[in-house]
């Protein structure tokens, strides 16, 4: 098996390679991505309004993180969408690129930044309690999460 180096970028990705990325990926959401949206509206969506923090092995999108940093009065910024596909995931790139777009919002001047994510998604709540974010409420079976970026 051979291994390739990873390569990270921000806002690079179309939405087409989003589209495919999501598509790979979609299994892994709990629930299942498109259960819950079009996977085809949402890759839209992320390409024309989000920041992306994407990891690339020859030349595949193989991680995303996907933020909203249009709350400019508030300051507070919101991930969308974390994913990994499966045979990258384990390695540490969905915290490497999160933190990435932790020190992005900070660069920003952003306070806080919050993502919501399903109550038995339990792997993924470890993986956001490790970097620092605390739980705020539960709400229809999602769970509401953040980090203040100025103690953090």
């Amino acid at each position: 098996m051979s291994t390739h180096k990873l390569k990270y970028k921000t806002k690079t990705a179309t939405k087409e390679e989003i589209y495919l990325h999501l598509k790979e990926c979609n299994n892994n959401f709990i629930p299942a991505l498109d259960q819950k949206v079009s996977v085809k509206d949402y890759s839209e969506k992320i390409a024309e309004k989000a920041v992306t923090f994407e990891a690339w092995a020859d030349n595949i999108l193989v991680g995303l993180v996907a933020a909203y940093f249009n709350d400019s009065e508030n300051r507070v910024g919101y991930i969308t969408n974390v994913s990994i596909t499966m045979n990258q995931s384990g390695k540490g790139i969905a915290s490497e690129l999160i933190n990435r777009c932790m020190k992005y919002a900070r660069q920003k001047n952003f306070k806080e930044i919050k993502l919501e994510v399903f109550k038995n998604n339990n792997k993924a709540i470890q993986l956001y309690k490790k970097l620092n974010f605390t739980s705020v409420e539960i709400k229809n079976d999602m769970v509401q999460m953040q980090q203040d970026l100025n103690n953090s």
